[in-house]
């Protein structure tokens, strides 16, 4: 399937409708919530699909997904998450910020989560390896993660005095974020401000206030909102070298990722789901958490921000894009 067909077929409210899926009494329904949009996250619902598919589950033939996305409006996820209930899906896949309400919401319905935050201190799950009640999924644990961003980004930018953070208000980890970054860069000697966007609109303003308080540099929080080309353009337009989340960004134009791979931890959150509908009991199914973290720097990028890439950081990156 192109990646423009798949966009096309997520972008609307439904895959199959509700009443189709209902009235045969055959085919289960999957709630599929995320803050972000489906564009922007197209590669990694598609990932979702084929961790399905490795349960034995395709979509079209014996399961169908419902997609919800907030598109950067948090305040959404509620209303979305009770109308999935309200429709009896056989399972709901939240992201971060979606997963807590939908744990609160689901009651009976089994819940498969993939969350930045710490599953057993946010009441997600009693343990990661055995997480009791109806949640499991998978987590990347980017909380504690600040310390290795901001080296990486210093390494890369030796001359930063100031590293502007982007933030986005709405999401209910940010202030644990927003305290791991301040911790890590007061420990390194580093000085960061803060900068909140929760909006297009808001990001823009962001970039022109980053551009105002002269950053040397930027580093985007782990959140689905930011996970968004509009920042890849706007650090390009004002020259702002920028770490991001994800590599999807730094193959579209950004400066350097590092993390998890997101589209594995998609695929996995979709086999979690597809052993849920076949009869998993998610109470004894552990939280899975990511084994590697990969390193990508768009060598073009740097070179057109007249920064150069050190030996070190050459040797242990994953993915160098030309």
């Amino acid at each position: 399937m192109r990646r423009r067909d798949f966009i096309s077929l997520i972008s609307g409210a439904t895959v199959w409708p509700f009443v189709a899926a209902r009235a045969q009494q055959v085919t289960p329904v999957i709630g599929f919530i995320n803050g972000s949009s489906a564009t922007a996250y197209a590669a990694y619902a598609q990932a979702f699909v084929r961790g399905l598919a490795e349960t034995g589950l395709k979509v079209g033939e014996n399961v169908a997904v419902e997609y919800r996305w907030a598109e950067g409006h948090y305040d959404r996820i509620p209303e979305m998450a009770n109308d999935l209930v309200q429709h009896q899906v056989a399972v709901i896949a939240a992201n971060t910020p979606a997963a807590n309400v939908a744990k609160r919401v689901a009651g009976k319905i089994p819940v498969v989560f993939f969350t930045g935050d710490d599953p057993v201190a946010s009441g997600l799950v009693a343990s990661l390896s055995r997480p009791g009640g109806n949640a499991t999924g998978v987590t990347p644990m980017s909380g504690g993660l600040a310390a290795k961003q901001i080296g990486l980004l210093r390494e890369l930018v030796p001359a930063a005095t100031l590293i502007a953070y982007l933030v986005n208000p709405h999401n209910p980890i940010t202030e644990l974020n927003v305290r791991d970054a301040l911790g890590a860069a007061s420990k390194l000697g580093q000085r960061i401000e803060v900068v909140r966007a929760g909006s297009d609109d808001e990001i823009d303003a962001a970039f022109n206030t980053i551009h105002e308080m002269h950053a040397d540099a930027m580093l985007a929080q782990p959140d689905a909102f930011l996970v968004n080309k509009r920042l890849v353009e706007l650090a390009a337009h004002y020259s702002v070298p920028a770490k991001y989340q994800v590599r999807d960004l730094v193959a579209a134009g950004g400066l350097m990722s590092y993390g998890p791979s997101f589209s594995d931890l998609y695929r996995q959150m979709g086999v979690y789901a597809g052993k849920v509908l076949n009869g998993a009991n998610p109470a004894e199914l552990p939280v899975l958490q990511p084994t590697k973290f990969e390193l990508a720097i768009n060598l073009k990028t740097a070179n057109g921000l007249g920064l150069k890439v050190s030996s070190n950081l050459l040797s242990i990156a994953d993915d160098e894009i030309e």
